[in-house]
């Protein structure tokens, strides 16, 4: 069976409005979900974020303390040194389980994330097993870094020297970049040429939540279905779907197809925990 993982990375102060829509639509479809979020935002708010998101429909994982970069990304920034990479990864972890006591957050995903997710980064690598995180989900990006990515499925950190690290890469468009939410200078420098997915590029930035909707998640969810992939999971913001759809009409019609296809719904904790067995 092919599984379907809704995850978000929660971020920027204006998420959290947006995370009470999102909440709703969650709990109208009763639809799992993983919350990667920026410890800095749980630090500002926490009781709200408890409200809204300690319940067992929802995974709570880490996005870093403050969303500094991992790695070097070229559209994000630099790799921060050795002391500011450990207070991203271990503050990170502990803000999440300071604001959700008893839940162990065992997930990370780093800001922007990577082409090759964390291999050939023995530094970072190190600080992630040493924290007591169980899985990454780190990959997010096409060959160059380009968009959309790949159906990459889940893999371990066994050449680097981590078996008991796993890889969870998520799928498809940056979704504020397919929408144009982030204003980059050039987000066509993103683009593959030739294309990997020409079907899933469209002439401009996308205009509705049903063109969104088309162009990048029914692709995507279709393509998993046809090659029988372990799972699929898209790349959104909560502060770039409330910008482009308040009313969140896109995961309505998203969360009506997956359950018209019959998919499996989790979070990455029971993905990982099934994996696992």
């Amino acid at each position: 069976m092919t599984f379907y993982i809704a995850a978000y990375d929660t971020e920027a102060p204006k998420c959290l409005d947006a995370c009470r829509a999102i909440v709703e639509m969650h709990k109208r479809h009763r639809m799992p979900a993983t919350f990667f979020i920026v410890g800095k935002m749980l630090q500002a708010d926490p009781d709200e974020y408890r409200r809204l998101l300690d319940d067992e429909l929802f995974e709570i994982a880490s996005h870093t303390y403050s969303h500094r970069m991992l790695r070097d990304n070229p559209f994000c920034g630099k790799q921060i040194g050795p002391a500011d990479l450990r207070e991203e990864i271990f503050r990170g972890k502990e803000e999440v389980e300071k604001t959700f006591p008893g839940r162990k957050c065992i997930g990370l995903r780093p800001g922007c994330s990577f082409e090759d997710g964390l291999k050939g980064a023995p530094d970072v690598l190190k600080l992630v097993s040493e924290a007591g995180y169980e899985y990454v989900s780190s990959q997010a990006w096409g060959p160059d870094f380009t968009l959309p990515a790949p159906l990459n499925q889940a893999f371990t950190y066994a050449q680097d020297g981590y078996p008991n690290l796993t890889e969870y890469p998520c799928h498809g468009w940056h979704d504020n970049v397919l929408k144009g939410t982030t204003k980059w200078p050039t987000p066509k420098r993103m683009l593959a040429f030739p294309p990997l997915f020409p079907q899933a590029v469209p002439d401009g930035f996308v205009k509705t939540p049903r063109e969104e909707f088309q162009v990048n998640n029914k692709f995507f969810i279709d393509l998993a279905i046809r090659e029988k992939a372990g799972y699929v999971s898209l790349i959104w913001h909560p502060w770039s779907l409330m910008k482009f759809d308040p009313k969140m009409e896109m995961l309505d019609i998203t969360f009506r197809y997956v359950k018209e296809q019959a998919l499996g719904t989790l979070t990455f904790e029971q993905m990982h925990r099934r994996a696992k067995g």
